[in-house]
């Protein structure tokens, strides 16, 4: 995990976004059904977090049986993707490479990655290969 990204973490608490405590268990459904609307599959799904994040698919399930927040998510993720900076656009009108807080930026960018995953690119593509 990035010094930033821990920063942000512990000095964050008194201003958290919700979605910073929300169980990724109770969203991960979500990710995997926008892309199977699209004729894509969890297995692409997994396969994009698990670039993102670095963790290894069986380390992926154990964090979704845990029922860990997002901040826990991504601040247990130690190998999180470099190449991630690549990663730019609008998501819900926020342009991803603007977001100022780090954890925040982490969840722009795996929901950029989904929702490019759904409109049909190719996974190499999004994967920034």
């Amino acid at each position: 995990m990035s010094a930033s990204l821990h920063a942000s973490i512990i000095f964050n608490h008194m201003k958290k976004h919700p979605i910073f405590t929300t169980s990724f268990k109770s969203v991960y459904p979500h990710y995997v059904t926008k892309a199977e609307k699209k004729d894509r599959t969890q297995q692409e799904v997994d396969e994009i977090i698990c670039w993102l994040t670095g963790y290894s698919r069986s380390e992926l399930k154990s964090q979704i049986k845990k029922e860990v927040d997002f901040e826990t998510f991504f601040a247990e993720a130690t190998n999180i993707n470099p190449l991630r900076k690549k990663i730019v656009g609008v998501v819900c009108g926020v342009r991803v490479e603007d977001v100022e807080d780090p954890l925040m930026q982490e969840i722009r960018y795996l929901d950029k990655l989904i929702d490019e995953l759904a409109r049909g690119k190719k996974v190499e593509k999004i994967l920034r290969m």
